[in-house]
C-alpha cells in the first residue's frame, strides 16, 4: 500500500480522474445520492489517498479552516468496496489526523459524518456536536475532534 498526500496542483491527471471516479462510484451510485460532488473545494484541499498496484483504495480531502467549517475539516472519506473491513479507513483517518496535528499544527477537526459511522468516528475521538440532520437526503451528525497531549497523534 502506497500513501500519498498532495495539493490539487500536485495531483496528476490520472490521480484526479481516479479520485473523482471513486467518489462518484461510492457517493452518487452506491449510495444513490444525487449531489454536486465537484464543488470547487478541491482546489484548496489536501488530498490524502492510498493506492495498491496503481489502484486507488481509499481517499479523503482535508479542507482548510473557513472553507466548510471554522475548523479544519475532512470530507469525501471513502474506502473502495474491495478494501473495506481491513482497517484501511482507520489508517486513513489516523494519517489525516496526524498530518493535521503535526504539519498544519491544528488541534481541532470538524466533520459531517453519516449517522451509521458515528461509532467509527467516535473510536478515533470525534464527538457528536449537533443533532441529527439531513444532508443530501442522508442522516448526518457534525462531529468534532480535539487533540490532546494523550492523543495517539504524537
Amino acid at each position: 500500500m502506497e500513501w500519498k498526500l498532495k495539493t490539487f496542483e500536485e495531483l496528476t491527471n490520472k490521480e484526479l480522474y481516479e479520485i473523482l471516479k471513486a467518489r462518484e462510484e461510492i457517493f452518487i451510485i452506491e449510495q444513490t445520492c444525487i449531489y454536486p460532488d465537484i464543488d470547487s473545494k478541491d482546489f484548496t484541499a489536501y488530498h490524502l489517498f492510498s493506492e495498491e498496484n496503481g489502484i486507488l483504495t481509499s481517499y479523503l480531502r482535508i479542507l482548510p479552516k473557513g472553507i466548510r467549517f471554522k475548523e479544519i475539516s475532512f470530507g469525501r472519506v471513502i474506502t473502495k468496496e474491495n478494501y473495506r473491513r481491513k482497517g484501511l479507513g482507520l489508517e486513513l483517518m489516523k494519517k489525516a489526523l496526524h498530518f493535521t496535528n503535526t504539519v498544519l499544527k491544528e488541534q481541532s477537526v470538524r466533520i459531517s459524518a453519516q449517522a451509521y459511522l458515528l461509532d467509527f468516528y467516535g473510536s478515533l475521538g470525534f464527538k457528536p456536536v449537533s443533532e441529527l440532520y439531513l444532508e443530501d437526503g442522508i442522516d448526518h451528525y457534525e462531529m468534532l475532534f480535539t487533540a490532546s497531549k494523550d492523543t495517539f497523534l504524537t
